[in-house]
């Protein structure tokens, strides 16, 4: 039956019908005449109900028509006269009307319709996109439309653009307008100027302030001098943009200046950026310039909370001819250790002779204070077997190794960790250590990266130093009177400085020869220390095949995959071999590992294979780097071709 008959039935009352249907019913078996005749009559009762109800409805749906008629009229003439642009679509994204704002605003241009249609294609979640057209910035409002038209296709929907040109320009002009705060130290000014005649020094200096008055005014900066090699710099946003447009060339004046006098003078800058308040902005200043400094200086970096950006770094960092910091630093690591329980040392893993070398070096330090120390060394690896070999053969060194999984048990609060050779916590034998121990030393000479043992109680980063070993064995000689040192100690040392120098040919200063001739009157056999670094006759075939296979790409960079029986030691000698070929400026070498792929950098001096690394989260200096990659070997390999590419198109240079 029909549905509308059923509302109209449940808008009577159902109990009257009911009871007449019954009383009827009755009347059917005492008298059929009256029955039928109640019948008919209750028919036509409800007959004329429905007709009646239906004639009403009708009536309504005309007024209500007649209504929505009028308003959607009232509602085309006020979208048609509207100030803001509007333009109504179809399902395809072609325009079927729009009102006269939008003629005035986009004249029927191509260049709007593609955006509208790119905007429509777009899968967006919210309703509102951001359209840039000729100089102003629209929020483009979109209705969807559930109207169908007279031949049933369907509107897609009414676009409503709203200028929003005004606010974007202000929130622009608020971002260049806030506030940075930035710090500059001259690298090695009190060593120029010593160098320096005095009739030049005040030549050399107001050159120096001249160039960077020049730069801040560049940048509207406010500069303030508060000590001769330091300065506080403030400006804004919009500056900090130009400056890293041109690649802060401000570093390349100031080195310029020292290039005229023959003496190494550059800048560290620290800039702190993108934070509420001044002492916020500060302190990020204050942390880029740290970071700047231990990366060897002649660089500017920029810290924006935790991102951080690194501009410069092209030159080796300069080595400081005063030990005042060395002597230091002892100092306060002798205290250090008499106050602690016991100290565990530690390096990175896959330890070298630097690192262990470094380490045995902190282990002698601690026993001539009559404290107990412990180098943690899970596994030995081919590049040190022969120094482990020769230690645990020397009598007083049968409990010096003990492995990571001990550590925990022998833990208390008065235990320190000594890590050497390197500052990442990821990088070390036992990372979860960090978090174990809470008195941390750090003695490193790699350029300082993002990640870094924040915890440490005493950190002596010094990106100069040849080697952890130099460190070391400066520390060694103020951290007690006549320290007694022995002959297998002072050769790890010397093993340690000779592979990291590539036998004091490469990152070799005055400190250097210095902490070489301690360790040779020390005992330190030149012979037994070569010794060590004899390769048997299948590792110098390893070797051999891969220079072989080296591939030498336009920019004299050589790239070689090695066999997967090489090891640590041998690419990084590979890398090293490499470098003797004519036109071979740096060159890196791959190892597949069992969890990751191994990388060994090396350079002369012109490209700078730790900013390669840096890309791949590898490390180390200049000359010398290295990273270890957990992906497969081929995309490690394109990777890093990637980062070879990136890093001559910063420097601007044509492949």
């Amino acid at each position: 039956m029909d549905k509308k008959f059923y509302r109209i039935i449940s808008s009577v009352s159902v109990i009257n019908i009911l009871l007449s249907v019954i009383l009827i019913a009755f009347m059917f078996y005492y008298n059929k005449i009256i029955a039928s005749i109640s019948l008919i009559i209750l028919l036509y009762v409800l007959l004329s109900e429905y007709f009646g109800i239906k004639k009403k409805q009708l009536e309504l749906d005309r007024y209500l028509e007649n209504l929505f008629f009028n308003v959607d009229k009232a509602s085309k003439s006020v979208l048609a006269k509207m100030p803001i642009p509007a333009v109504v679509l179809n399902s395809k994204g072609e325009i079927l009307w729009y009102n006269s704002s939008y003629a005035q605003a986009f004249n029927e241009n191509e260049e709007i319709k593609k955006l509208i249609k790119r905007y429509l294609s777009s899968k967006i979640d919210d309703r509102k996109n951001q359209i840039e057209f000729n100089g102003k910035y629209y929020s483009v409002l979109k209705i969807d439309s559930q109207l169908k038209r007279k031949k049933g296709e369907d509107l897609s929907c009414t676009l409503l653009f709203l200028d929003n040109t005004e606010y974007i320009q202000l929130k622009k002009s608020l971002v260049y307008d806030r506030p940075v705060v930035g710090h500059i130290i001259i690298d090695n000014y009190e060593e120029a100027m010593m160098a320096i005649e005095d009739i030049k020094k005040a030549v050399i200096s107001s050159e120096i302030e001249k160039k960077l008055s020049e730069w801040a005014s560049s940048i509207k900066a406010f500069m303030k001098k508060y000590d001769d090699d330091k300065y506080l710099i403030i400006f804004k946003e919009e500056g900090l943009k130009n400056l890293e447009e041109n690649k802060f060339e401000i570093l390349d004046k100031v080195r310029e200046i020292g290039e005229d006098i023959k003496i190494p003078l550059t800048l560290s800058i620290g800039i702190g950026a993108d934070a509420g308040d001044f002492l916020a902005l500060n302190e990020y200043a204050s942390s880029a310039l740290d970071l700047a400094l231990g990366r060897g200086g002649d660089q500017a970096v920029i810290k924006r909370g935790d991102k951080i950006s690194f501009y410069g770094g092209r030159t080796q960092a300069v080595e400081k001819r005063t030990k005042v910091k060395a002597r230091v630093i002892a100092h306060a690591i002798r205290e250090l250790i008499k106050e602690s329980s016991t100290i565990f040392i530690m390096g990175h893993n896959f330890m070298d002779f630097d690192s262990l070398g470094a380490a045995i070096g902190m282990y002698r330090a601690c026993m001539s204070l009559d404290k107990k120390a412990y180098i943690i060394l899970d596994k030995s690896n081919v590049a040190i077997d022969e120094l482990v070999k020769k230690i645990q053969s020397t009598k007083g060194y049968e409990d010096l190794f003990i492995k990571s999984s001990e550590v925990k048990n022998m833990v208390d609060q008065n235990s320190l960790l000594i890590v050497v050779d390197t500052h990442r916590p990821s990088y070390l034998t036992y990372p979860e250590i960090v978090d174990i121990v809470d008195r941390i030393v750090v003695i490193d000479h790699h350029r300082r990266g993002k990640e870094f043992i924040d915890k440490a109680l005493l950190v002596y980063l010094e990106p100069y130093a040849s080697s952890a070993c130099e460190l070391v064995t400066e520390i060694l000689q103020y951290i007690a009177d006549k320290i007694d040192l022995k002959t297998v100690e002072a050769e790890a040392l010397m093993a340690g400085i000779a592979v990291d120098t590539k036998n004091f040919t490469f990152r070799t200063g005055s400190r250097t020869f210095e902490a070489a001739s301690f360790l040779r009157r020390k005992g330190a056999d030149t012979t037994s220390v070569k010794q060590l670094f004899q390769n048997d006759l299948a590792s110098y075939v390893i070797k051999s095949s891969i220079v072989k296979s080296a591939e030498i790409l336009d920019n004299g960079i050589a790239i070689a995959i090695s066999p997967a029986n090489a090891n640590n030691l041998i690419i990084a000698q590979a890398a090293d071999e490499l470098l003797t070929i004519k036109g071979v400026q740096a060159s890196f070498v791959l190892l597949k590992r069992e969890e990751d792929v191994a990388i060994s950098g090396r350079s002369l001096g012109d490209i700078n294979v730790q900013v390669i690394l840096e890309k791949l989260g590898g490390g180390g200096h200049l000359t010398v780097a290295g990273a270890q990659v957990k992906k497969p070997i081929e995309e490690v390999l394109q990777d890093l071709k990637n980062a070879i590419k990136e890093y001559f198109e910063e420097e601007g240079e044509d492949k």
